[in-house]
Formats: C-alpha cells, sequence, structure tokens
C-alpha cells in the first residue's frame, strides 16, 4: 500500500509547486485628483488606465493659445475674433470651470483646480500636463509674452505669474517655459509637438481692450496657421480662461487645416480641451479629464 502511495504524493507536490500562468498587469499612471476632491493640500492620487496612442497622434503638432476673461458674447462682437470664428470651428457651450484665473489654468493643465479659489501662488506636487509630456518624450514649450531673465517669479508686466500654470507644479518653473520672443524662429526651424502660449496682460485682453488684444491674437494665429508645423494636420486651440463675470460661457476656436467656418453646440469645458490635447498627443488623460466629453465635434477625422 505504502509503494503505491508514494508516486502520487510526487505527482501532488510537482503540482502544488508549478508556477502559475503568468499574467499581465493592466498599465497605470498616477493622475491629478478630482476637482470634486481636492484640497487645499494635495489629496492621495488614483490609478488609471492609460489608452494606446493613436498612429494619428504621432506626427500631430498642437497649439493652445489663453486669452482672458471675455463671455462668447462680447468676444464675438469684436471683429478681429469674429473672423477667426467664422472662419474656424467655434464652440458656442464651452464653460469656465471657475474664479479667478488660476483656477481655471490648473484645471486645463492638470484636469483639477486643486481647490485653489484664488490667484495667489501655491506650490503643488510635481506633476501636470508639462511633466507628462517630458515622461512621454513629447517635445513641448510655454511661451510667455513679457517673461525675462529675472524668470518665472520675478519677470515684470505685463507677465502674470498666475497665467504661468507651468510655475506652479513643484514649485518651479521647467525649462520648456520660455519667452513669447523664441516663438518666431521655432515656428520656421523646430516646432514643438506642444506648443502653449500666454499672452501679456495687455494683449491677452485682461488689460487692454479687444480692439487692441483682437488684432493682436488676430497677427499672432497668422503666423502660426502658416506654420509647417500647423499646416501637416496640426490643431490650434484659442480659449479663454473665464468670462466677464456675467457668463461663464467663453470663446473657444479651433483651427485646423481641414475643417473651417463650423460652429458646435455641444457643452464643454476646460477639462475637454485638456482631454483632446491629451488625444491627440497620445497621452493618457488626467484628473477630471478622464471623464469629460472630448472635443471630437470640433476636430476633422483625421486628427481626432
Amino acid at each position: 500500500m505504502r509503494g503505491l502511495l508514494w508516486p502520487s504524493m510526487v505527482i501532488a507536490l510537482v503540482v502544488a509547486c508549478a508556477s502559475p500562468a503568468a499574467t499581465t498587469p493592466s498599465a497605470s499612471i498616477t493622475a491629478s485628483p478630482s476637482p470634486s476632491t481636492v484640497q487645499s493640500s494635495p489629496v492621495p492620487s488614483e490609478k488609471i488606465r492609460i489608452p494606446t496612442a493613436s498612429p494619428r497622434a504621432a506626427s500631430q503638432h498642437v497649439f493652445v493659445i489663453v486669452m482672458e476673461n471675455t463671455s462668447l458674447a462680447s468676444a464675438l462682437r469684436a471683429p478681429s475674433i469674429s473672423s477667426l470664428a467664422s472662419k474656424y470651428a467655434l464652440a458656442t457651450n464651452y464653460h469656465a470651470v471657475s474664479s479667478p484665473s488660476l483656477p481655471n489654468y490648473l484645471a486645463l493643465t492638470s484636469g483639477s483646480t486643486w481647490g485653489i479659489t484664488d490667484d495667489g501662488y501655491h506650490a503643488l506636487p510635481a506633476g501636470g500636463l508639462g511633466a507628462q509630456l517630458t515622461a512621454a518624450g513629447v517635445s513641448w514649450r510655454a511661451y510667455m509674452e513679457g517673461l525675462t531673465s529675472a524668470g518665472c517669479m520675478r519677470s515684470p508686466y505685463p507677465y502674470a505669474l498666475k497665467h504661468n500654470p507651468f510655475a506652479y507644479y513643484g514649485g518651479s518653473c521647467p525649462e520648456n517655459v520660455v519667452a513669447l520672443d523664441a516663438l518666431d524662429a521655432d515656428l520656421v526651424h523646430d516646432t514643438p509637438r506642444f506648443v502653449w502660449i500666454t499672452p501679456g496682460l495687455c494683449h491677452d485682453g485682461h488689460d487692454c481692450a479687444l480692439a487692441e488684444a483682437g488684432p493682436w491674437l488676430d497677427g499672432l494665429v497668422a503666423r502660426i496657421v502658416a506654420s509647417p508645423a500647423w499646416r501637416d494636420h496640426g490643431a490650434l486651440f484659442i480659449v479663454w480662461d473665464e468670462g466677464d463675470g456675467r457668463s461663464s460661457v467663453v470663446p473657444l476656436i479651433v483651427a485646423t487645416p481641414d475643417q473651417q467656418g463650423l460652429r458646435v453646440d455641444g457643452s464643454y469645458d476646460h477639462y475637454s480641451l485638456l482631454a483632446a490635447v491629451e488625444d491627440l498627443l497620445g497621452l493618457p488623460r488626467l484628473g477630471a479629464a478622464m471623464n469629460a466629453r472630448p472635443l471630437t465635434d470640433l476636430l476633422p477625422p483625421r486628427t481626432r
């Protein structure tokens, strides 16, 4: 009887010690907290599944220009802005997510306002869109009008620190933040795949009338759409950070070489724009951008 049990015990031991079938864990990335959970101090991160980048995203150049404090109705009364809106795609139901400026800029670059309700300086944990682009090996630059050799913390007017969200993540400015003067040469020779542009406090419409800010914006857009990077299926988003105090509906103009003269009345907000930027560049969505309605209706099929 003992001779019969011994082979059975050996077989059982071999089966018990065999390695289980290998499993592949889901890829994940740490995301910024969503506005519903943010506090004045950082909140625990959450894990999100990384979407696969589309082949189209590999050749995409994305430009973002952020203007200031103008409702959709007011902006369309300015001839230069109305002309841009008529020529390209316009979202007519696009909303700011907070007030004043800073929380909107943070929402656009991290998917969260971080519970901030003022324009003061807050050193946030490292992260946000800039760090995400760097980690993914995507070339990028943020061009700031008025930025000087004094640096992003001390540059004088018309530069405004509160309009430079990249200076908040990690408590310092990355080297990708440069003066706007560098843009024209980069458009000609080596345009980064992601371009962020913050005009100074006059040209963004914060301190000056649209009669001055609008033509300046029109000239900037003309230089961008003449660039090889934009003409090669690029996408330019022109957005206003917040409304005029009476309405949170702000303009969003989307300029692509393949889609013009379009108006879309779907409901969008700053998280939708962040989602669109990340989708176009093949990046996972951060924070509240995860569940935001993307700007699909404002983009031609080849850039979706």
